[in-house]
């Protein structure tokens, strides 16, 4: 599924939604890591949705300095990727689980890649956005060099 975060015109509602995704992300992890057979897998999920509270934090600090009232759960699109990983669990084993939330990895990617990018980001978010780029980068390529098998 396509993501318009990363595409906002002000910085407020920039912050907003990503820190929307954020919660969506941290939703989706958590349940990849009750799903997931491998202990190592488990282990380095845990570690990859670590970053994601990490962003959290520094995007709370940002929304605070921009009076913006961060949001503290995530909206729709956190059933969707839940609903993902927990079909592919249905269907498959911890390699299925991961290929789904790679597709999930897909999103933020370029949710950070496009806020990179905004006319709207405000210049103290500019090194926040570059380390979650990294990041989200750095799990979806893990996810889809473990996704081929179990």
């Amino acid at each position: 599924m396509a993501t318009t975060v990363g595409t906002e015109n002000t910085a407020e509602k920039l912050i907003e939604n990503c820190i929307l995704l954020e919660h969506d992300a941290i939703a989706a992890y958590d349940t990849v890591i009750e799903r997931l057979d491998s202990a190592e897998y488990k282990a380095q999920v845990s570690a990859f949705r670590d970053d994601h509270h990490a962003h959290l934090d520094a995007l709370r600090t940002l929304a605070e300095a921009h009076g913006v009232t961060p949001p503290t759960e995530g909206d729709m699109k956190q059933m969707l990727t839940t609903g993902k990983v927990k079909l592919a669990d249905m269907m498959g084993d911890d390699a299925s689980i991961l290929r789904a939330m790679s597709t999930n990895e897909s999103d933020t990617v370029s949710a950070y890649q496009h806020a990179s990018e905004n006319a709207s980001l405000p210049a103290e978010m500019a090194g926040m956005v570059e380390t979650a780029l990294a990041d989200e980068k750095r799990h979806k390529a893990w996810m889809e060099s473990h996704s081929t098998a179990d």
